[in-house]
């Protein structure tokens, strides 16, 4: 166990957007993601709302892929995958529900093992490994995630009643937006969002606010203004000993994990340079001495 100064990293953001149906999630996604990105053609949408996410092309050429039924982890997995290989910069998962309560499922998973809660043994690591997939992806990530809906009786400035739409509980797994960087809730069909969890503190205890491709470009400047793991990677192909690998290890605490294959790497390459130079001066020094015998002999 070491002490070390906290360090902040240049991350990938994890963004949530919840609401009930109607609310405006798929195209306050594509807008944050615009903000994020600003190219259409590095957004990414996994599409399993019936084809919803085609309703937006008109802002612009962003790529879908549909996603069907069975909603099992592994083919969200698959499907982020899919989006990483095709050099997307933002992959939207419009949206995240199904894979809990869709068909095909973990809860119908869990019901087709016998609903036992002993069964969730065996389903609890497949879910992991999904929520695990979205926290390493080497992408930002836009999550959308359905509320139940409830209704209530309110009266308008003019005396009339109407009924309005809430959403309630989100539908995935209890405990999904601690893993964000930000949550933001859609509380009505006007598109205004409030921040229920917020890391960056750009919108906590903000007003309600419908979001733009403003509210992309704050995030991605927060986002940007750590230390760039690109600038580390350079820093370790530059080292040009094993003291400045030690050094460049114990200068990023934070980022030993990523660091370190790539440390290990450019150790070996020191190594090997470092034993052909120890080659060469075995060859040289005996001609060295040679040639210094027959000068002295002169």
């Amino acid at each position: 166990m070491k002490l070390h100064i906290a360090q902040r990293n240049q991350v990938k953001l994890r963004l949530g957007l919840s609401g009930a149906s109607g609310f405006g999630k798929t195209y306050s996604a594509l807008i944050l993601a615009y903000g994020i990105t600003e190219d259409w053609s590095k957004i990414a949408i996994i599409d399993t709302e019936n084809g919803s996410a085609s309703l937006y092309s008109h802002l612009g050429g962003y790529n879908v892929l549909t996603l069907n039924e069975p909603y099992t982890p592994e083919r969200y997995i698959q499907a982020i995958e899919t989006c990483e290989l095709s050099n997307i910069e933002v992959i939207i998962i419009d949206s995240i529900s199904h894979e809990w309560n869709g068909k095909g499922g973990c809860l119908e998973i869990h019901e087709s093992l016998g609903g036992k809660f002993s069964d969730w043994a065996k389903v609890s690591p497949r879910h992991q490994t999904f929520i695990d997939k979205i926290l390493n992806s080497s992408c930002h990530i836009v999550t959308t995630v359905r509320r139940k809906i409830d209704y209530s009786m309110e009266t308008d400035m003019s005396g009339k009643s109407k009924v309005i739409k809430h959403g309630t509980k989100e539908v995935t797994r209890e405990g999904f937006e601690y893993e964000l960087t930000a949550n933001f809730e859609l509380i009505n069909d006007k598109h205004l969002v409030k921040a229920s969890k917020d890391r960056t503190g750009l919108f906590m205890d903000f007003p309600e606010f419908i979001i733009s491709t403003q509210t992309g470009k704050k995030l991605i400047e927060w986002c940007n203004s750590g230390i760039s793991i690109k600038d580390v990677k350079l820093e370790i192909k530059q080292a040009e000993s094993l003291e400045d690998l030690k050094n460049i290890y114990e200068k990023y605490p934070s980022l030993k994990k990523s660091t370190h294959p790539l440390i290990m790497e450019r150790k070996e390459e020191i190594e090997n340079i470092n034993s052909q130079i120890l080659s060469i001066e075995e060859i040289v020094q005996p001609l060295k001495t040679e040639t210094n015998g027959i000068s002295n002999k002169q």
